[in-house]
């Protein structure tokens, strides 16, 4: 499975992007899931229903299952937050992975970078950024630059970078 990560910070448009990349990817017949990792707290269930009850009761994991879907909720109680690779092991195989966020994992990244936002690059301090996407040009760039727009052309980046293009 190959894995590929969009970096940047908050507001630069990673999900937009996201969304747009797994549409074209998986149109082009290459399997293709996501890792977001967000800072924020979050829940999928709801107090009242029977998985939250499961797991207020004291469950490390409920696993919710339809005819259309299943989720699996693992609860981390005391422990410190689950790394990258640990997740990956959840995964069911597929061609491509891509990861938004864990910008501190060894993982080839797209930075989505807005002049805008007025926030620091972060490809100076991550070698394994290997592209800029952006709205503007950018000067002095030692990688290569994309258009934030043209989501087309950060495919075929992508693809290639992973050795999946055709």
């Amino acid at each position: 499975m190959k894995v590929f990560g969009l970096a940047g910070w908050s507001g630069a448009g990673k999900t937009t992007l996201m969304v747009a990349l797994v549409q074209k990817i998986s149109a082009r017949g290459v399997t293709v899931s996501t890792i977001k990792h967000a800072h924020h707290r979050f829940d999928i269930d709801r107090p009242g229903k029977d998985s939250f009850r499961h797991r207020e009761a004291g469950a490390t994991e409920v696993m919710i299952a339809t005819p259309e879907r299943w989720a699996l909720m693992h609860e981390m109680r005391a422990s410190p937050e689950a790394q990258l690779g640990e997740l990956l092991a959840h995964m069911t195989p597929v061609d491509l992975l891509l990861i938004e966020g864990f910008k501190a994992h060894p993982h080839d990244k797209l930075e989505i970078h807005r002049p805008s936002l007025g926030k620091p690059m972060i490809w100076p301090q991550d070698p394994y950024i290997v592209a800029v996407a952006s709205d503007a040009p950018l000067e002095d760039l030692p990688l290569p630059r994309l258009d934030l727009d043209d989501s087309s052309a950060i495919v075929e980046f992508i693809l290639t970078r992973t050795g999946l293009a055709t």
